[in-house]
């Protein structure tokens, strides 16, 4: 296997495990909040159903767990493996947020295993819920600290080149790096936001499959206005992200704009069909690019025309810009409506298919995380450390990596069928009418012994 074949077979492996792994991260940061909320909720209203929510929320939560530690586990593998010029170069300086990250896990990890073990140990149940706080803590900080890792790599600072030498160093420094608070929050907001609506997705199939049950209407109406919330606050972040790029990665925003040619008051440049450099059946929205890249409607913003055609992203992350952003538009949309609906009670938002809309939803956003992804990843291209090394230089030259991609791509198939099938037994064996009548049960004994 050439050079040239190493390269292209270590960034499809890498591909392949951070769009495996990015669903159940992101599941994995945003559930344990959505757990806490639902238990809150159940407190503060002194309603079974949300306290359920919660509980059967968590079981399910182990599973992506124990998934997730196994993908989390191959990318750091394969930083090693397949990106061994990188990591001696910088391994040094982004150890420190890759340790703690890990530590972040083990936080999690450990006060999981408490929340479930004592359900039924704690006669107040605000008590046990403070032991969900730190959980969602280290869920969301593990997302907070690789996160970094990825920002360095956009915008690497903290250190100094000296005749090839890496000196200088300072972690803490790489660590709060430009793209660090923008990328930070943009992965926490949309983790939350996925969670929610992927929940929201399984209350309304539900209730699509004939449980006509009131606990999956209150979660239904739980997740989709979380849902709302943190898809504005995505949407939000998102103008933020647009700034950022326009300083510090303008050839990424030129890119995914087709914004060929310096201008001031540059449109917005929405779908269309890319012929050569002439942008067909797009959508213009006139300034609208002005505005995002500076609040300002005849400011000027910088075309690719200003770059080296080798420092140039691949121009097709402009579908991946737009798939990600309409995605976003739709779940705010939907789940506007569904909550005037409920407001104003209107009965279109119980028929089937509208509560189809809000399962297509599910699925939706986690599309929308993976082309977001893919829009920071293949935009930062062709550096794997923007501006300091390009990333046919990082890889490895084996010629086993293409053997590689077939062990893992078996790996991943089996953890997302195995993990599919565990959690659809799990639920199906323990009905939510199930488990309401034994805990009445349960208290009904309680009761009688009191």
């Amino acid at each position: 296997m050439g050079n040239e074949e190493a390269v292209f077979f270590s960034r499809v492996l890498t591909e392949l495990t951070l769009s495996f792994h990015i669903i159940y991260a992101t599941i994995g940061v945003g559930i344990p909040l959505m757990i806490m909320i639902a238990q809150w909720v159940g407190i503060k209203k002194n309603d079974e159903h949300y306290i359920l929510l919660a509980r059967r929320w968590a079981r399910g939560f182990v599973i992506t767990v124990a998934v997730g530690v196994v993908t989390g586990t191959a990318i750091g593998l394969q930083l090693s493996l397949l990106w061994p010029n990188f990591m001696e170069l910088v391994g040094h300086i982004i150890a420190l947020p890759l340790f703690m990250e890990v530590f972040a896990f083990f936080f999690e990890a450990i006060f999981l295993g408490i929340y479930l073990y004592t359900w039924d140990r704690f006669e107040d149940q605000r008590k046990h819920l403070l032991l969900l706080i730190p959980v969602a803590l280290g869920a969301s900080f593990s997302a907070v600290f690789i996160t970094i890792v990825n920002s360095f790599m956009n915008t690497p600072q903290g250190f100094d080149i000296v005749d090839g030498q890496i000196v200088n160093i300072s972690p803490v420094l790489a660590m709060f790096n430009p793209a660090m608070p923008t990328k930070v929050a943009h992965v926490l907001v949309t983790a939350y936001m996925a969670s929610a609506f992927v929940l929201a997705a399984i209350g309304a199939f539900r209730l699509l499959k004939g449980s006509n049950h009131i606990y999956h209407k209150k979660a239904v109406f739980l997740t989709m206005k979380l849902g709302l919330i943190f898809a504005i606050s995505t949407a939000l972040i998102g103008d933020f992200a647009g700034k950022f790029l326009a300083e510090y990665q303008p050839e990424k925003l030129a890119a995914a704009e087709w914004h060929f040619e310096t201008e001031e008051g540059a449109p917005l440049v929405l779908y269309g069909v890319l012929d050569e450099e002439e942008v067909k059946h797009a959508i213009r929205i006139p300034y609208a690019l002005s505005i995002l890249a500076y609040s300002n409607p005849f400011a000027e913003v910088t075309g690719l025309d200003q770059f080296a055609d080798e420092d140039i992203p691949p121009l097709y992350i402009h579908y991946l810009f737009d798939a990600m952003v309409t995605i976003g538009m739709a779940m705010i949309g939907l789940s506007f409506i569904y909550l005037i609906g409920i407001w104003r009670k209107w009965t279109f938002i119980e028929t089937n298919w509208f509560r189809w809309l809000i399962v297509l939803g599910g699925p939706i956003s986690l599309i929308g995380i993976e082309v977001g992804w893919w829009f920071t990843e293949v935009g930062r291209q062709p550096w794997i450390l923007r501006g300091i090394m390009r990333t046919h230089d990082a890889a490895t030259t084996s010629g086993q990596v293409d053997k590689m991609l077939i062990l893992f791509a078996c790996l991943y198939l089996v953890l997302g069928v195995g993990s599919a099938v565990v959690l659809s037994r799990m639920f199906k064996k323990n009905t939510v009418e199930q488990e309401l009548a034994d805990r009445k049960i349960e208290k009904a004994g309680d009761s009688f012994d009191t």
